[in-house]
């Protein structure tokens, strides 16, 4: 992956101009009316000070509206203002304004490429991500986990991101392997550890270290006793879930040598997790399986399993599964999935996908690439068709070449404003309603009879 080509000298005062940002503020005072706070300098800007300024903007609502209002009624000006203020509101008194604003901040930074405004600001951030993360509660933990992800999706690869990682992997680190923590706060934890990972790391050494960290937490629900046939599920199976995948994402990245030392590690113990009594994590494994066959496949083409045929017998029983005791949602999506990794591990195939986005398309072809994008979909969220057209770094990792350039007049004939979408749903709403009243109406013909 290319390294960014720009390298600006960092200001920790980044933010530092954004105090003007509660000048329009209101505070409720105890009596419960509101006064306007006056502008405040940065010489001000202390935790103290901001914590009274805590009600001029509610970054909750970035989160709803906040990105796709800005782009239809307002301005790049309007959207850096507002960010300004939620950087500053990382450092109130409140735990629930903190992370309000770690969100409204992580939702623009899914929602609009930003690089040169958060350059710019990348130590504030990142000091303030490392604040919450060692001194927060779970939810707070899992908003700075979250913007970490974010921030290095933003950055790309090079020295930024390296900078973050290496600030924020220490503290990731601990709150992963850290029992007494929130497993929500871990699992969160361990995917931002992988992709920030995936992102930054340069050096070969921390690449394998973040390995063995994931590595320590998934094997823990490897089958142990060899007379039991079925892993219970713990309150620990999301987070070895999580740092399962996370796992399997940073294997892509590896030399050919670590790869095949992980695979003769794990190959034999993978299958084990295929009769967890949970069914996602029958699905992570069976995924990471068919990865992992792929890669295998990759550097020997004749590359041969020993246990192929006890495998494929768990897979088809799994594509097949009708145990009545398990939900029918939980059996449909498992057959699903199995099945295409039954094609996987069987008959070297993939069950191609294609990827709309904007005037392009992509087609997902492998595993390696399916996982990738998976990842990256469940940290951008809604964003990520955004991102595959403007993220230069995610663009290279799907070998989509340079960001296609449109004009504002095709732009704007591709987008679908707010009202014409609500036209849209309104129309489709009454349309299934008259199928529906006129399908009751024969089955009230027909009882007639």
């Amino acid at each position: 992956m290319p390294k960014n080509k720009k390298r600006n000298t960092p200001h920790r005062g980044g933010s530092g101009g954004s105090g003007t940002g509660a000048a329009a503020a209101t505070a409720a005072t105890a009596g419960g009316q509101h006064r306007n706070v006056q502008p405040f300098s940065d010489e001000d800007a202390s935790i103290e000070t901001m914590s009274h300024c805590s009600g001029y903007s509610d970054p909750s609502s970035f989160a709803e509206d906040g990105p796709e209002v800005l782009d239809e009624e307002g301005t790049q000006e309007d959207l850096e203002y507002k960010l300004k203020g939620f950087i500053d509101l990382t450092l109130d008194k409140s735990a629930k304004t903190r992370q309000a604003a770690l969100e409204g901040i992580k939702n623009a930074l899914a929602s609009k490429m930003l690089y040169e405004f958060i350059l710019e600001r990348r130590m504030t951030l990142t000091d303030s991500i490392e604040r919450c993360l060692k001194k927060g509660k779970s939810d707070e933990q899992r908003a700075a986990a979250a913007l970490a992800s974010v921030l290095c999706v933003q950055l790309g690869p090079g020295i930024e991101s390296e900078e973050v990682l290496k600030t924020l992997g220490p503290v990731l680190k601990k709150i992963i392997c850290d029992g007494t923590a929130s497993i929500q706060a871990r699992q969160t934890c361990a995917t931002c550890f992988g992709v920030c990972c995936f992102i930054a790391t340069e050096d070969i050494t921390e690449l394998y270290s973040t390995l063995e960290c994931l590595e320590s937490i998934f094997t823990k629900s490897y089958l142990k006793d060899k007379d039991t046939n079925v892993i219970c599920s713990t309150p620990n199976t999301m987070l070895h879930i999580s740092t399962l995948l996370a796992w399997t994402l940073l294997l892509t990245i590896c030399p050919i040598s670590e790869v095949k030392k992980k695979l003769e590690m794990h190959f034999h113990k993978l299958p084990s997790l295929l009769s967890s009594d949970d069914v996602n994590m029958r699905i992570a494994a069976g995924e990471s399986l068919a990865l992992m066959f792929e890669l295998a496949r990759g550097m020997e083409s004749d590359f041969f399993y020993e246990d192929m045929d006890s495998l494929t017998q768990m897979l088809r029983a799994l594509a097949t599964d009708g145990n009545k005791h398990r939900a029918k949602v939980d059996k449909r999506k498992q057959r699903s999935v199995f099945r295409d990794i039954l094609r996987a591990v069987e008959e070297r195939d993939f069950p191609a996908e294609t990827v709309k986005f904007g005037p392009e398309r992509m087609y997902i072809d492998c595993w390696v690439k399916k996982h990738t994008y998976d990842t990256f979909k469940e940290v951008l969220g809604s964003g990520m068709q955004y991102h595959l057209q403007s993220n230069e770094f995610l663009r290279n990792v799907f070998e989509l070449g340079p960001p296609v350039m449109l004009d504002a007049a095709t732009l704007k004939t591709m987008k679908i404003s707010r009202f014409e979408r609500h036209l849209y749903n309104s129309a489709a709403f009454k349309a299934r309603t008259k199928a529906r009243s006129k399908c009751r109406d024969k089955r009230a013909d027909v009882g007639e009879f």
